[in-house]
């Protein structure tokens, strides 16, 4: 078995691939997580999981699998980030209320002998959501951290989601399944 480092500080990630049963390390790869304004929506996570996987690679020995991963939401033809505050918060929750969204994740795994990189989208349809329901959601979980302001596993995705269309674990940040096989591919 090869010397897993996960790149990410991420503690949905982490868990995902504890759940898997897979042993690794944290690491970590300082890069700013800008990329060109042409790319495609699918194209932008896994430029950036890119990023990640070079700037992580200087340390790596023959034995090491790095895994990085990045996430957006892709709505109304913009991606939505991580909120920076409350309000970018609130209105990122409005624009995403009674509309159906994607959430794209890409995905880098590199060795010595070279990388693969592939993203899952996962399509999320939100019931329409009340200032009320939005407001507390934001007091109350601080969805900082998060993509488009919000984690389905909490609360917001137990009363907002209606629908999804393809993998819940990607839309947490880790499309696992498909990280499994192409882990598996490598051995």
């Amino acid at each position: 078995m090869k010397d897993i480092w996960l790149i990410s500080h991420s503690p949905r990630r982490q868990q995902l691939l504890r759940d898997l049963g897979l042993e690794f390390r944290i690491g970590e790869a300082h890069v700013e997580e800008v990329y060109p304004e042409d790319l495609a929506p699918e194209e932008i996570p896994v430029y950036l999981s890119r990023l990640k996987a070079d700037a992580a690679a200087v340390e790596m020995t023959d034995d090491t699998l790095i895994i990085t991963a990045d996430t957006i939401v892709w709505a109304d033809g913009r991606v939505l980030g991580k909120p920076a505050d409350e309000a970018e918060a609130r209105a990122m929750l409005q624009l995403l209320s009674g509309k159906t969204h994607q959430v794209v994740t890409g995905v880098t795994l590199r060795t010595k002998q070279g990388s693969r990189s592939f993203f899952e989208s996962t399509d999320v349809t939100f019931a329409t959501l009340s200032d009320a329901d939005i407001e507390y959601y934001v007091t109350h979980y601080r969805p900082f951290d998060k993509a488009g302001a919000y984690g389905i596993q909490e609360w917001i995705g137990m009363v907002g989601v209606e629908s999804i269309r393809g993998c819940f674990y990607n839309v947490m940040g880790l499309p696992v399944h498909r990280l499994y096989r192409e882990i598996k591919f490598l051995k």
